[in-house]
């Protein structure tokens, strides 16, 4: 049998055809393809001299609530903290917001429409009408709703995720667990501290002879027979009244 033989570039179609499968099952991909494709639509319906998108975003916020701090805006717009104030930086520098100092808290600061950019955001408004229209436009009929739906769930995510999160309590120190010993550790036993040494006991009887009075040193008995004959010389020399 004769072996088949394959097409040059075969292999590399069909990887190709593989990645764009997978990139129309991403919806990061999708989204961000939609994406480009709004903000150029915005682009030509505005015009170069417009505000742009995401000025316009910041614009009507703070036009439906004046007073909005940095925190309030960006859970509003969902632009990220940095990028947004880099932002209104920027357009206060083209006098399309004022700052005041916020009279709820001395720390933060607050922004509201200035003249020129109350203007800049009436003149905006129908042009980001037509682009709308010009995108859902490009969806059919019965599934401009749910799109939309589908849209404001996401910035309802976006929302949440942006709001900032309360202190994690601390966490309880752990209890140290009891080190088991083994058999070999239980069976060498520590070894015991001497007694103290105890004196001697002595005998009772010993005892009752230590208590007794010494006794008086025996006289000798030469000094005996001097003491009685002391008294019978006594009695011979006694007066005759005496007797």
């Amino acid at each position: 049998m004769a072996k088949l033989k394959t097409k040059p570039g075969g292999k590399k179609a069909g990887k190709k055809i593989e990645a764009g499968k997978a990139l129309d099952r991403s919806p990061s991909h999708l989204l961000h393809r939609g994406l480009q494709l709004a903000l150029d639509i915005y682009a030509e319906e505005a015009g170069p001299d417009a505000v742009t998108q995401r000025q316009y975003a910041v614009l009507a916020a703070v036009a439906a609530q004046e007073g909005l701090t940095q925190t309030d805006l960006v859970r509003a717009t969902g632009i990220d903290r940095s990028t947004l104030a880099d932002l209104v930086a920027r357009m206060i520098g083209k006098s399309l917001l004022a700052r005041q100092r916020s009279t709820a808290d001395a720390r933060a600061n607050t922004v509201s429409l200035s003249g020129p950019g109350r203007a800049a955001l009436e003149a905006a408004k129908p042009r980001v009408a037509a682009a709308d229209a010009r995108i859902m436009k490009l969806l059919p009929t019965r599934k401009r709703d749910a799109f939309l739906g589908v849209l404001r769930d996401l910035g309802r995510v976006a929302e949440t995720m942006a709001e900032p999160e309360a202190p994690a309590a601390a966490p309880k120190p752990k209890k140290k667990k009891k080190t088991k010993t083994s058999k070999a550790e239980r069976a060498v036993k520590p070894a015991k501290a001497p007694k103290p040494v105890k004196p001697p006991k002595r005998s009772t009887a010993a005892a009752a002879k230590a208590a007794r009075p010494a006794k008086a040193a025996k006289v000798p008995k030469a000094a005996k027979g001097a003491k009685k004959k002391k008294s019978k010389k006594s009695l011979a020399v006694a007066p005759a009244s005496a007797i």
